[in-house]
């Protein structure tokens, strides 16, 4: 185990789930962020994404201005344990406000009150969704891209260039004028959603009701983070932060409140870190 998971450890107990990449804990992140708060231990970077406030059955549905006051207190926890050159990536959807707006992006309530420095905001756009009739099918959720130091912060632009060039073998003056690997990506990522139906579940389907893709955190984590980093999920739900980062040579630390969902974290984990030992093994043969 890294010195760091230890640390950790040793601050906040045994986990509910461990491996040589991290730690998982059934415990309100607000307390465990406030004793990781008390020591000098910070964290590279946090990709989560909390609950919208919207009556999921993992959430209770808040007052909004509750939800709100809840949500900055989480993000200021975060910005205290976060690495001067760290990352805050936030996935955020829409909720409704009495008498002002049905589908109000969270956006809107946060983006003055954060510590972070928002860099940007990232429009993940996808096709399954809500078929509504009277308003227009939502199709987005937003990440919003915060940064501790606007001048000192992780982005590997190769590790995420976009390789669907429209013109691939353009020249100027004789020289290539696009990078080989690819053009940069803009803020608009379509990718699909984890869809759930007998007939149109994601491979990647599991038993929570809000599951976050991998190609979406796959794409954060190599964007955002570098190898070795430890990455930070105050709400794992399913454990797709941990097991992205776990496929990318980076280190996990993440909250789950509700015990439902552990035996599924837990098998996903176990199942990641056999396709790493397949992996290895075939490598081997060659």
């Amino acid at each position: 185990m890294s010195n760091i998971l230890q640390e950790i450890e040793n601050v906040l107990g045994s986990p509910e789930y461990s491996n040589e990449f991290g730690l998982i804990y059934t415990m309100r992140c607000e307390e465990a962020l406030g004793k990781l708060l008390e020591t000098d231990i910070q964290i590279d970077a946090t990709i989560t994404s909390p609950p919208y406030n919207i009556g999921k059955e993992y959430e209770k549905v808040m007052p909004v201005n509750e939800f709100t006051e809840w949500l900055i207190s989480i993000c200021d926890q975060v910005h205290g344990l976060t690495k001067p050159n760290g990352s805050f990536l936030l996935n955020v959807g829409y909720l409704k406000v009495d008498g002002k707006g049905k589908a109000v992006p969270i956006t809107y309530l946060l983006w003055e009150r954060v510590k972070f420095f928002l860099q940007q905001e990232i429009v993940w756009n996808y096709g399954a969704g809500v078929a509504a009739r009277k308003f227009l099918s939502p199709r987005n959720e937003k990440v919003l891209w915060y940064i501790k130091n606007e001048n000192d912060y992780t982005f590997n632009l190769d590790e995420i260039r976009d390789p669907d060039v429209k013109y691939p073998n353009q020249k100027k003056n004789g020289k290539l004028r696009c990078n080989t690997l690819g053009k940069n990506p803009s803020d608009v990522w379509q990718i699909a959603k984890v869809t759930s139906g007998k007939n149109r579940s994601s491979a990647e389907r599991t038993n929570h009701p809000a599951q976050f893709p991998e190609d979406l955190i796959s794409r954060m984590v190599k964007g955002f983070t570098n190898p070795g980093d430890i990455i930070l999920d105050p709400f794992i739900g399913s454990g797709t932060t941990a097991s992205t980062a776990i496929k990318n040579d980076r280190l996990f630390l993440g909250f789950e409140i509700n015990p439902k969902y552990i035996p599924t974290i837990v098998d996903r984990l176990d199942g990641t870190l056999k396709e790493l030992e397949i992996e290895k093994a075939t490598l081997k043969l060659f």
